[in-house]
């Protein structure tokens, strides 16, 4: 729309018109009968624009990426039924974004790519764990929802690589929501990232799946999964071996708060005591991982004696690891799996974590 010149007494005489004419009168009552007007001073709301993709040409676009490209702040981008070859990234300019399955169901709506760490670009430079995601979400207040997004990397395809990291999903943004999604991958398949290791990056997961081999929840922000279904996946190790690791958090010593798992159901088709539960994280001396699950249902495939382990020579027990009252066939109370007391349980919970500054309450 062409801007009106403000020197210009006929549109300015042009705009008092259109005012009067646009005034309602009262239907009814006194002030109809005394031939007073109302005016509204608020600003009609402006509609929600939803930009359409879908692979077979129906929609505004055929990539989720020529979506966010061309989305404004606030937009919602609606991906239709299929399986989108490519790599998504959602930069900081895009807050409020939504990007939802059309269909309501994310087995129908699939966000897919081969992609790890020690895969080379065209410069010959390795990819890295960051460069491995197949969707980067950036943007504050975004919200996920209805899509699987799948880092589809085999080892055994490629024993030529040995940088074996293929993220899923890097959340790096503060009050972003993930509601019935899937991110499938083997290696580091949800990196939760706080660019800035004290900074307020907070990422709520609910109603979801989620599947990996090792350390596939994992990083420094602070992170919530609230009632989804995590499985620990088949690598063929014999019963008492080592399958894998779920968690790998590296949360900074700063921060009361890394990542909760509550309310949720752990499973796996592994062979018993497998798996651990997490190690800790420690790439920087003032990483001080924080990781919790409660009132999870954990699977055989969890090693009983002890599911927590030391990573790269730094030992768990100077993490702050704690269950509290999970159950299934995983779940046991013994010298090696620290529990927290009813009080300090009141302290670590989806809402305590997801707080913050500001009072964010996504859980409803």
């Amino acid at each position: 729309m062409t801007e009106p010149n403000p020197h210009s007494a006929e549109q300015h005489r042009h705009r008092r018109s259109l005012t009067r004419r646009r005034t309602v009168a009262f239907a009814t009552g006194t002030a109809a009968a005394l031939g007073l007007v109302a005016v509204s001073l608020v600003p009609r709301a402006q509609a929600a624009t939803v930009i359409t993709v879908a692979k077979d040409g129906s929609g505004t676009y055929t990539t989720v990426q020529a979506a966010i490209n061309a989305a404004a702040a606030g937009d919602t981008i609606s991906v239709g039924k299929g399986t989108y070859t490519e790599i998504v990234k959602v930069p900081t300019s895009k807050s409020g974004l939504t990007i939802k399955g059309a269909t309501g169901n994310a087995e129908d709506v699939v966000i897919t790519y081969d992609r790890a760490a020690g895969y080379t670009d065209s410069s010959g430079n390795k990819y890295g764990t960051l460069g491995s995601s197949v969707a980067t979400f950036s943007a504050n207040n975004l919200t996920v929802t209805g899509v699987t997004i799948q880092n589809t990397f085999s080892k055994a395809a490629h024993p030529e690589i040995t940088d074996t990291q293929a993220v899923a999903v890097t959340a790096q943004g503060d009050r972003q929501r993930f509601t019935g999604d899937r991110f499938i991958g083997h290696q580091d398949t949800v990196l939760n990232w706080a660019p800035s290791a004290t900074g307020q990056y907070r990422q709520y997961f609910s109603s979801s799946f989620i599947a990996g081999d090792v350390d596939f929840i994992f990083g420094n922000a602070t992170a919530v999964y609230d009632r989804v279904n995590i499985q620990l996946r088949n690598s063929g190790a014999a019963a008492g071996g080592l399958n894998g690791f779920l968690a790998a958090p590296n949360t900074n010593s700063a921060k009361t708060y890394g990542i909760l798992i509550t309310g949720s159901t752990i499973s796996s088709p592994a062979a018993a005591n497998t798996y651990y539960l997490g190690r800790p994280w420690h790439p920087t001396s003032d990483a001080v991982a924080q990781f919790v699950i409660r009132g999870t249902s954990l699977p055989a495939a969890v090693k009983t004696a002890g599911p927590w382990t030391d990573m790269s020579g730094y030992s768990w027990k100077n993490a702050r690891f704690f269950e509290y009252k999970n159950t299934g066939a995983g779940a046991t109370v013994n010298s090696n799996r620290p529990q927290l007391t009813d009080p300090q349980a009141a302290n670590y919970t989806a809402q305590k974590y997801l707080a913050g500054t500001d009072g964010w309450n996504p859980i409803g």
